[in-house]
């Protein structure tokens, strides 16, 4: 324990880095190595890829660590003119399987909407930073334009999911900024309000969804199957797991993407409620470190976007865990550092390069 605190010391003085934020997200992602071999058939293949994917994220976040916020400041409108002229672009000229969701600029083929998770929230803080707070009505309708606009342009991809977490992000930070409870219950009713509207404007796949979700057993070897594998791989766990390679809803091929937005069946059927215990004790103090920056944070800016950060990386869990466990419908949300796939990872690396960024630099002015 010594020689672990003297090392995350270390990290504070000479790189002005978080130790036990870097730590834990360093845990989380030799989490999912191990879990992505096992899901993945023992294929090293995906494990190398993954790896290497995990080395350049957390480069990204190392180099934006050492950055100051306060250019991360100067750089937000512009960063957020031009995630939302991307996102134009993908509409025009996007590319995937079913929904136009990539940009393939002939040298990188990236996912614009990616870019919304960090540019949506550092606007809305960059909107906020020198105002006096509580907001007022004014500010509050321009503020909701902002997060909306992007969110429109995911939804029309379409891209439920993603969208699900630019809305949160953005939300994160109105809330964070303070807001009334006549305010918040008025919000409230105006979402039920309009669920009869957002049925109509979902696509019929994304209604199939949540049919599934109501009654899974409905189609179970159609719509219903993922959430039946899944929960079936979830309870076979028990207590101790079956242990490590030994699962076999993923290893028979019962469980569809077991690598990918199924990865948490896939550790729970091997680790069982120890391994998700342990697991969940591990995010939380991430996410509990990441809300003390936060709240050590020197400025409006900084404070917003730190607490959006962590409090979106939360949603990422929350949404992730419940679809696994039939407790929402299944949207594409991966869980965060663990599944596989580059996309999310950098995104999510980027954001906790922010913070540290933040932590690093709360005592220079």
């Amino acid at each position: 324990m010594i020689r672990w605190s003297t090392g995350i010391n270390l990290l504070n003085r000479q790189l002005r880095l978080d130790g036990w934020l870097l730590l834990g997200v360093l845990l989380l992602m030799g989490v999912g190595l191990v879990t992505i071999y096992s899901a993945g058939e023992l294929s090293m293949d995906l494990v190398y890829r993954q790896a290497v994917r995990y080395a350049l994220a957390l480069v990204l976040m190392l180099v934006i660590s050492q950055l100051p916020p306060s250019l991360y400041r100067l750089w937000t409108p512009w960063l957020y003119l031009g995630g939302v002229a991307l996102l134009v672009m993908v509409l025009i000229l996007g590319e995937g399987r079913g929904a136009k969701r990539w940009l393939d600029l002939g040298v990188i083929r990236f996912q614009p909407s990616e870019i919304a998770k960090l540019a949506i929230p550092m606007m809305l803080a960059w909107s906020l930073h020198g105002r006096r707070l509580p907001i007022k009505p004014g500010m509050l309708v321009i503020l909701l334009v902002l997060m909306l606009v992007p969110v429109a342009l995911i939804i029309l991809q379409p891209d439920l999911g993603t969208a699900i977490l630019v809305l949160a992000s953005g939300v994160f930070v109105i809330f964070l900024s303070g807001l009334s409870w006549r305010v918040m219950s008025a919000a409230v009713i105006a979402a039920a309000a309009s669920v009869p509207l957002v049925w109509h404007l979902l696509h019929e796949y994304q209604r199939n969804r949540i049919r599934t979700f109501l009654d899974p057993e409905s189609d179970p070897l159609g719509n219903g199957w993922n959430v039946i594998q899944s929960m079936t791989a979830v309870g076979s766990g028990g207590f101790a797991g079956k242990g490590w390679l030994e699962g076999t809803q993923s290893h028979l091929e019962f469980l569809p993407e077991p690598h990918t937005d199924f990865v948490l069946a896939v550790f729970a059927e091997e680790f069982g409620w120890l391994g998700i215990t342990a697991l969940l004790a591990l995010y939380a103090a991430i996410i509990l470190r990441g809300l003390y920056i936060a709240s050590q944070a020197r400025d409006t800016y900084t404070r917003l976007l730190a607490g959006s950060l962590i409090l979106t990386f939360f949603v990422y869990l929350v949404v992730n865990s419940s679809m696994v466990a039939g407790l929402l419908p299944v949207v594409g949300v991966p869980l965060p550092m663990i599944s596989y796939g580059g996309t999310s990872a950098v995104t999510l690396a980027a954001g906790f390069g922010i913070l540290l960024s933040i932590h690093g630099h709360r005592k220079v002015w």
